[in-house]
């Protein structure tokens, strides 16, 4: 189904080339002069990946620590029990519980973003709550399960994003908002980039990087050259 955009979108699109493949710099500086919103908007990239997403040997997941972080107020949950459910709650968790935070989600409970688990914890979890969490259930991958829960809270509160392969070979994330520089914005897209040159599948046969877009909530998307990507995340 075709998109159909107003006005202020078109006038924005039309300003600058939207087939020009930009440096990260340029790219940055274009989404944050695009983002007219009333509010702060946020900054998502998408990038292609030239793998397959139906092998498992080829596919993209991990987490990347943001150096500037989100922009956004990130609400945790925690399960786990004695010395680390205290140590959840003083990495500040916004909510930590045991069986009582299992019924508590099974009564309807959604006001989070992120839920993290002790590995002690994950049977009564995913027995209880794997259909109803989805996406949201705590996983090694992602580092969300782990004996060291409150350097992981820590982290997520900083600014720590999950990026994984979606069934169209597309990794979609957010690398800030548009209030921030542009100085922060492009390191913000540089990190998240070396993170997945790394996370490259031995499997993955040949462009890896297909196309990179930076985008923000309401503005029209902006290209960068990823031949221009590749060699800043190799030298970052």
């Amino acid at each position: 189904m075709a998109q159909h955009h107003g006005k202020k979108f078109r006038a924005l699109a039309a300003a600058f080339d939207r087939a020009k493949l930009h440096d990260i710099p340029e790219a940055t500086a274009t989404v944050k002069r695009n983002a007219t919103a009333k509010f702060d908007e946020t900054v998502e990239i998408h990038v292609r990946l030239g793998v397959d997403p139906k092998k498992s040997d080829q596919n993209v997941r991990g987490t990347v620590l943001l150096p500037h972080g989100t922009g956004r107020t990130v609400r945790v949950i925690a399960f786990a029990k004695g010395d680390r459910a205290r140590e959840a709650e003083a990495a500040g968790a916004d909510v930590v519980g045991e069986q009582d935070l299992i019924d508590r989600i099974k009564a309807g409970f959604t006001d989070f973003d992120v839920a993290v688990a002790t590995p002690d914890m994950m049977g009564a979890v995913g027995s209880n709550l794997g259909r109803i969490l989805a996406q949201k259930m705590p996983n090694p991958k992602s580092g969300t399960v782990t004996p060291n829960i409150g350097n992981a809270i820590r982290d997520i509160k900083a600014g720590k994003v999950e990026y994984r392969l979606d069934k169209t070979g597309i990794v979609h994330t957010i690398v800030g908002k548009a209030s921030f520089a542009e100085a922060q914005l492009a390191e913000n897209v540089t990190t998240l980039l070396d993170a997945l040159v790394r996370a490259k599948p031995s499997a993955a046969k040949g462009t890896y990087v297909r196309s990179v877009t930076l985008t923000s909530t309401m503005g029209p998307g902006v290209k960068v050259d990823p031949n221009r990507i590749k060699a800043t995340a190799a030298t970052a």
